[in-house]
């Protein structure tokens, strides 16, 4: 990779001390993600995707190895406003309307209401809710409540967004949708995203690369570069290309069970 990696992982563990002993949440990860890139991270349950992800944003601190973001420690990046989080639930404060909440971090952060005001609309409007900001959660969808989490995020501009199976409570039809629509809103934005799936379809659907992780402790057993171009209209999931990345990354699946 020519340029500097956005994130970076060397030797990372993670180890969580619990009542009934030790639990080695991951091990040994390496990684680089570049500027840019579509990131997807899949896995059974409890093999330490989320928790890597919780790692990136400072939400947990891992016990080994290193890790940057920008070239920064996770809690400096957080500190820099270099990322934004979408949760797997909307997270929305019902008693606010939706382009309050869209507001809520940068209210936080200290931004002007102009600026406030200007940015939410901006997002709204990036995510297909312009129109949409004086209503509160509950007059919206589940698949309208969750671009709303995204378009907050996105608010203060971050460069890398990172996503937790943002789609995974969502009905087929309206997944198909928002994973079109999420394409869309990167190749629009250019930003770096890492995205928690338990979906194959969706990770290869979306993703410039697949890591494939195995069964706790979390160790990364394949990343997949993927052959598909950038432009992906959704019938592009019946192509042998499509097929054969998703072979892989089931056959990547098999072999982390393998270690058990």
């Amino acid at each position: 990779m020519s340029a500097a990696p956005v994130i970076s992982a060397s030797s990372l563990d993670l180890t969580f001390q619990t009542n009934d002993g030790p639990v080695h949440a991951l091990k040994g990860v390496d990684l680089d993600i570049g500027k840019g890139e579509f990131v997807s991270f899949i896995g059974p349950s409890g093999c330490g995707k989320t928790t890597f992800l919780r790692c990136i944003a400072a939400l947990e601190e891992p016990t080994g190895g290193t890790l940057t973001v920008n070239g920064m420690t996770p809690e400096e990046a957080r500190k820099a406003r270099a990322y934004g989080y979408v949760f797997q639930a909307a997270g929305l404060y019902p008693w606010r309307t939706i382009a309050g909440n869209v507001r809520l971090p940068l209210e936080i952060m200290g931004f002007s209401r102009a600026d406030q005001k200007a940015r939410a609309e901006k997002v709204l409007d990036l995510v297909d809710l312009a129109g949409f900001g004086g209503k509160f959660p509950w007059q919206l969808s589940g698949g309208m409540q969750q671009r709303a989490s995204i378009a907050r995020a996105l608010a203060f501009d971050a460069d890398i967004l990172l996503m937790d199976e943002p789609f995974g409570a969502l009905d087929e039809i309206v997944r198909d949708h928002l994973n079109e629509e999420l394409l869309k809103l990167w190749a629009r934005t250019g930003k770096t995203i890492g995205f928690v799936t338990h979906s194959i379809p969706e990770a290869v659907y979306l993703s410039t690369r697949i890591v494939v992780m195995s069964p706790r402790p979390g160790r990364i057993t394949d990343v997949i570069e993927s052959p598909l171009p950038k432009e992906r209209p959704l019938d592009i999931r019946d192509t042998p290309e499509f097929l054969e990345v998703a072979h892989r990354v089931r056959e990547g699946l098999r072999a982390g069970h393998a270690y058990d």
